[in-house]
């Protein structure tokens, strides 16, 4: 079967999106207004009860806005956070994501330090899905058609990023369905067969053991903070100022 191809101004890696992220859980009783973007009245809402249609609608959404923006973003780069925060997360299910980062250690953490740690890990994924942004170029990217999913918790959204002079990329969005809302939400990407939930699992989860979650929560805290840069720029400086 042939995929469905779609022209998207897309990052390489984007939607790293849809992190992990890029479906709410009964057991995470957070609340998500706490998080809200004070904008969200103005943003197209996209249906979450198709999985496949709502991944590739938040695609263009998101992409159209980043086209949109261009110029602004250039001035000032940490405006990709302020995209990702109102066009992505609202269909990440952060939460799920954070705990599964969480883990095997889940049992050692108390729940204040879990409450912590969630908000934190959120902007986290924003920073770093924005970062990811600074990747934009013009390539074009192929939907694989839709599957029933109909008995499915958990589905697989395939897609295929066409690389010019060089070999495709393989991404899959692995998104969750609610049990309460039957509502879905990508929780994960694997690109060329690495999951990036699982790396960052595997990251993480080694400091978290030794040096509990507090200590992975201020890192985190710490790393969220940092400016977005769009890495060419910032060689070019660097060669001009040598």
């Amino acid at each position: 079967m042939t995929m469905k191809r779609a022209r998207l101004t897309t990052p390489v890696l984007l939607l790293a999106s849809m992190l992990l992220s890029l479906v709410s859980v009964n057991a995470l009783a957070y609340d998500d207004a706490a998080v809200a973007n004070a904008s969200a009245a103005t943003r197209v809402y996209v249906d979450k009860k198709n999985p496949y249609v709502m991944i590739k609608k938040v695609a263009g959404q998101t992409f159209k806005r980043f086209a949109s923006e261009e110029q602004a973003i250039k001035a000032n780069p940490n405006l990709l956070k302020d995209i990702v925060r109102e066009e992505l997360m609202p269909y990440i299910n952060y939460k799920y994501s954070a705990f599964k980062v969480i883990g095997k250690h889940l049992k050692k953490t108390t729940d204040a330090e879990r409450r912590a740690f969630v908000p934190v890990f959120r902007e986290y994924l924003v920073t770093s899905y924005a970062q990811v942004f600074t990747l934009y170029d013009n390539q074009e990217v192929e939907f694989a058609p839709e599957k029933n999913f109909a008995d499915k918790k958990i589905v697989a959204v395939n897609t295929k990023i066409l690389m010019s002079g060089r070999d495709d990329i393989d991404v899959s969005f692995k998104v969750r369905k609610s049990r309460s809302t039957n509502n879905w939400k990508a929780f994960d990407m694997v690109a060329e067969g690495v999951s990036l939930l699982d790396s960052k699992q595997a990251e993480l989860g080694s400091i978290i053991r030794q040096k509990g979650l507090p200590y992975v929560t201020e890192m985190l805290k710490k790393k969220s903070a940092r400016n977005i840069v769009f890495k060419n720029k910032a060689s070019n400086s660097t060669k001009k100022a040598g």
